[in-house]
């Protein structure tokens, strides 16, 4: 995916506009926009991290902006390019329930082996809170752990300290209460323009 093409190929916005719930018009919007903000059609690590701190000045967004920023990197090459982009912004912003929670899951997963373990969830969630500038002192640091606790109680079915896709996606999808939870955690849609 286009590391070095900063050029759609044609037909491309018609074949995205099929792929997710964008229209060619707000596609053809997004891309002008991308194309003005990384006019080498694609995002590195360092300006997503930046991009990032300008939406959350107040707190400390380069981790978290790294776990987002591998969920958007589809293939791994280090670079978001346009497609990529639109498709995570597709996922989070119109996705169904089910696209949500798979994009979520895949911010959570931060070793990518298909499960969340507690370090994850307790990594992710500590992340989250830098951004928004509510880091927690060492006195609340078992209401963290109480927290992360109570989410794998209700999502690790199988009782083997990990999260797989499967419990994630069933378990957030049918208990409500849960997905409240995991919403406190969910910073993204800020980053949508």
């Amino acid at each position: 995916m286009g590391k070095n093409n900063s050029k759609l190929q044609p037909g491309t916005i018609e074949e995205l506009s099929k792929q997710t719930e964008f229209s060619e018009q707000e596609l053809q919007q997004w891309y002008k926009d991308f194309m003005n903000d990384f006019p080498k059609g694609y995002v590195k690590l360092h300006e997503f991290e930046k991009m990032y701190e300008g939406f959350f000045p107040n707190g400390d967004a380069s981790k978290f902006a790294r776990h987002v920023f591998h969920a958007f990197d589809q293939n791994g090459d280090g670079h978001i390019d346009f497609k990529e982009f639109v498709c995570g912004l597709n996922a989070t912003l119109r996705g169904t329930i089910e696209q949500k929670l798979k994009w979520a899951f895949r911010v959570y997963d931060i070793h990518e082996d298909g499960f969340i373990s507690k370090d994850e969830m307790k990594d992710i969630i500590s992340a989250i809170h830098k951004v928004t500038g509510n880091t927690r002192d060492a006195g609340k640091q078992k209401t963290l752990q109480e927290e992360i606790d109570e989410v794998f109680q209700r999502m690790d079915k199988n009782a083997d300290q990990k999260i797989s896709l499967k419990e994630f996606v069933e378990n957030a999808a049918r208990d409500p209460g849960l997905v409240s939870l995991l919403e406190l955690h969910q910073t993204t849609d800020k980053c949508s323009k």
